[in-house]
C-alpha cells in the first residue's frame, strides 16, 4: 500500500445516511475492508439499527421483543447519530444537512431504504397501519393479541406475511386485492393464481378485484359497497425508494424514483454512493438497470461501495456490481423463494404441480437460466441461482421433470 493510499484510508470521513441493513453492513464492511478513517452512520429512528424481516413475523407475534443487529458498534469504531432525520445534500460543500445540523464527510453514502405507499384518504384515520419500522410492529402487537379482525389491502409479499401472522394469533382476517389475483405487480398470472388458494387453507379471505372506497373508524368501504369490520386497517400496497429529501441536490434519479448509481454504486455525484432499496444499478446480466427491494441486495450491495471506498484511487480490477437478485417470503406454512428477474424470458417450465406443498417454476430466455421461483424446493433456488450466475444454458424437458436436479438439466 502507498503512502498516499495510507493517508486516504485514515484520514476521509465517510458519513452513511441510512441505519437499516444497508447502511449498516456499509459501515461494518468499511473496516472488514481495512478503512480506518472515521465512519458516521445516521439513522432517521431512535432505536439501535435492527434487521426488519423478523418485524412481520417473530417481533410481530410478540415472540422476540426486537431485533436488533449483534453489531458492536464501539468495538468497530462506529459513531452512531439515532433519531437523526437526514434533510438534504449540498455537493458543493460536503455537506449532509440533518435535523441536527449539517454533517461534512468526504464519502457519503446512501442508503436510506424505501417508504411504503399509504393509501390514498388514509390519513389521520385511527386504526389504519403500515408496517415498515419496529414502531409499526409495536402498534400492531396489541391488535394481533385481541384478536380483534383485520382487514389488509394489498396482497403483496408484506400482505401475505402479515396475513399469516394475524391468522396465527387468531385474528379474523380479510384481504383486499384491486387485481385480479395476489403477487400481481410480482409475478405472471399462472404463477400467483395457484396462491391464491393459500389464503382459504390458512383461513383468510381473499377479495380480489376490489378497490378500497374509504376507510372509517372500525371499517373499510368497498367502492362496490361492501362494509368490512376492521379493528385494524394494516396497508401493504407498495414501496417506493425514500429519497424525496434529495430534492434539488443535484443527485441523478432513476426508475420509481431510486438514486441512479452505477456498477460500482457510485451516484452522478463526486464522492457519492447509494446502497440498498434506494438505489438503482444497471445489471450488463439482464441488460437492464434493476431497483430491487430485498434484504439480500441490501447485504450485497455495500460490499461493493465499501470496497471502491477502502480502495481509494486503486479501485481498478473491483468486480462491477451485477447480482442475482434473490428473496424470500414465509407465508401460509410455506418458504416462497425467488432468484433471477423474468422480464424478458421466453420459456416458463413448470417443476412439480402447485397444488402440491411443494413446486417450483423456471424462466430461460434463448435456452439460457434467467429466474427460479421454488415453493418448498430450496434446492431448486440454490443451484438455480449458481446456473444463473454461470449462464448455463438447459435442456428444457430435463429441467421440467421434477425429479431431475436443476443442475442435471443443463447442456453441454
Amino acid at each position: 500500500m502507498s503512502e498516499q493510499q495510507r493517508a486516504e484510508r485514515t484520514e476521509r470521513r465517510v458519513v452513511v445516511a441510512g441505519a437499516g441493513m444497508a447502511g449498516v453492513q456499509t459501515a461494518v464492511a468499511l473496516r472488514e475492508q481495512g478503512f480506518t478513517g472515521p465512519v458516521t452512520l445516521i439513522g432517521a429512528e431512535p432505536h439501535q439499527p435492527y434487521d426488519r424481516p423478523p418485524l412481520s413475523k417473530a417481533v410481530l407475534l410478540g415472540k422476540a421483543e426486537e431485533s436488533a443487529f449483534d453489531i458492536d458498534f464501539e468495538g468497530l469504531d462506529i459513531a452512531l447519530r439515532l433519531g437523526c432525520e437526514v434533510t438534504g445534500v449540498r455537493a458543493g460543500d460536503h455537506e449532509l444537512d440533518t435535523s441536527d445540523g449539517p454533517v461534512p464527510y468526504d464519502v457519503l453514502v446512501l442508503a436510506t431504504g424505501a417508504e411504503p405507499v399509504a393509501l390514498p384518504g388514509s390519513d389521520g384515520v385511527p386504526g389504519v397501519h403500515l408496517l415498515r419500522t419496529l414502531d409499526d410492529a409495536a402498534r400492531l402487537r396489541p391488535v394481533l393479541e385481541a384478536g380483534r379482525p383485520v382487514v389488509v389491502v394489498g396482497a403483496g409479499w408484506i400482505g401475505a406475511e402479515f396475513a399469516t401472522a394475524a391468522r396465527a394469533a387468531g385474528c379474523e382476517v380479510t384481504v383486499v386485492e384491486a387485481a385480479d389475483r395476489p403477487l400481481a405487480g410480482a409475478l405472471p398470472a399462472e404463477v400467483a393464481a395457484p396462491m391464491a388458494a393459500w389464503y382459504a387453507q390458512s383461513g383468510a379471505r381473499l377479495l380480489t378485484g376490489a378497490r378500497v372506497a374509504r376507510v372509517e373508524p372500525g371499517s373499510v368501504v368497498l367502492d362496490d359497497g361492501r362494509t368490512l369490520p376492521a379493528g385494524a386497517v394494516v396497508v401493504g400496497i407498495g414501496a417506493r425508494p425514500a429519497t424525496g429529501w434529495l430534492a434539488g441536490s443535484g443527485i441523478a434519479l432513476g426508475p420509481e424514483g431510486s438514486v441512479r448509481a452505477d456498477a460500482a454504486l457510485r451516484t452522478s455525484l463526486p464522492d457519492v454512493y447509494a446502497v440498498g432499496d434506494c438505489a438503482s444499478f444497471p445489471s450488463a446480466r439482464y441488460g437492464t438497470r434493476l431497483v430491487v427491494h430485498h434484504w439480500d441486495n441490501a447485504l450485497q450491495g455495500p460490499r461493493t461501495a465499501a470496497a471502491h471506498i477502502a480502495a481509494g484511487r486503486g479501485a481498478a480490477g473491483i468486480p462491477p456490481y451485477d447480482p442475482v437478485p434473490y428473496f424470500w417470503s414465509e407465508q401460509f406454512g410455506r418458504f416462497v423463494q425467488y432468484a433471477g428477474h423474468h422480464a424478458d424470458a421466453d420459456l416458463l417450465l413448470w417443476r412439480g404441480d402447485p397444488a402440491e406443498p411443494a413446486w417450483s417454476v423456471c424462466w430461460l430466455r434463448d435456452g439460457a437460466l434467467v429466474a427460479v421461483l421454488a415453493v418448498g424446493r430450496p434446492r431448486d433456488v440454490a443451484q438455480g441461482r449458481r446456473l444463473i450466475e454461470a449462464g448455463a444454458r438447459l435442456d428444457a424437458d430435463r429441467a421440467a421433470d421434477p425429479s431431475v436436479p436443476l443442475k442435471s438439466a443443463v447442456l453441454p
